[in-house]
């Protein structure tokens, strides 16, 4: 940016993105009481006898936030060298969704309630309050669930397989008579069952239903405990990495090694 000098763009890159700081935690915190103290009065605003006698209030209240995250927003793009990757980026966009409710609501109805979605920012609480090992664990869990993804889709293919033929041999042993009155609901039945979960707006009557919903209920378990183990056992091979706090001066990227010289994401000097 040619009206921001090279100075004073690295002291506010430092103070926003910079959580090891003095000025750099004061924002953070400010921040997060500013994003706590916005998604509350969204909340109150949705209390119809609140709303009717302090809706003005309310009102003008979310603007003063919604311009305040506004600026934030773009002093974060002028304080860094490629603020494209900061747009891009998950932090970025969840920056920008937090204030584009309220000017949405200019032209739709009630899309301002969608403020609520500030409440993600809170993530940089991490960054405040120096978990690290959160950050750590965090990309750990990530690479885990990578990994067992094709274990797991082949599990859930299984389960969708086994739904299908459940519901259909209910279907045909129950019947309409017994509230099994198509193949979709006899299927939604074996959803519920094997999930454990149980609502009890359709059971067997009969006594082949009552065996087989047994034997799927017994299966219920098993298929819970599948996944989780799948996860876990890749959990154990997943090497943990120690992460730095330092952000990026040019892209504002975090996750960097500790001993990394370079930006990962965008390969400038740290």
């Amino acid at each position: 940016m040619t009206f921001i000098t090279e100075s004073k763009r690295q002291k506010l890159h430092e103070i926003i993105f910079e959580a090891d700081t003095f000025w750099g935690k004061f924002f953070d915190l400010i921040l997060i009481v500013a994003i706590l103290a916005s998604v509350l009065v969204v909340m109150l605003e949705s209390v119809q006898s609140l709303n009717l006698k302090y809706g003005q209030i309310f009102k003008s209240v979310e603007w003063v936030f919604t311009l305040l995250f506004t600026l934030e927003y773009f002093s974060r793009i002028i304080s860094l060298k490629k603020p494209i990757f900061y747009v891009k980026s998950f932090y970025g966009i969840i920056d920008l969704l937090s204030i584009l409710p309220t000017f949405l609501s200019l032209l739709f109805i009630g899309a301002h309630a969608l403020v609520v979605l500030r409440i993600m920012r809170l993530l940089r609480i991490f960054r405040v309050l120096k978990l690290v090992r959160f950050f750590s664990e965090a990309n750990k869990l990530f690479a885990a669930l990578k990994s067992s993804l094709p274990k797991i889709t082949v599990f859930l293919l299984s389960v969708i397989c086994i739904t299908l033929i459940v519901g259909t041999l209910m279907y045909i042993i129950e019947g309409g008579e017994n509230g099994f009155t198509s193949i979709p609901r006899s299927i939604y039945w074996a959803i519920v069952t094997m999930t454990t979960v149980g609502y009890g707006d359709i059971a067997p009557v009969t006594v082949f239903g009552q065996t087989l919903a047994s034997f799927i209920m017994i299966l219920g378990y098993g298929i819970i405990a599948v996944p989780t183990g799948i996860v876990t056992s890749e959990i154990h091979r997943t090497k943990n990495k120690e992460i730095s706090t330092q952000s990026c001066p040019s892209c504002g990227s975090e996750g960097h090694d500790v001993d990394a010289l370079f930006c990962k994401f965008c390969g400038e000097q740290l």
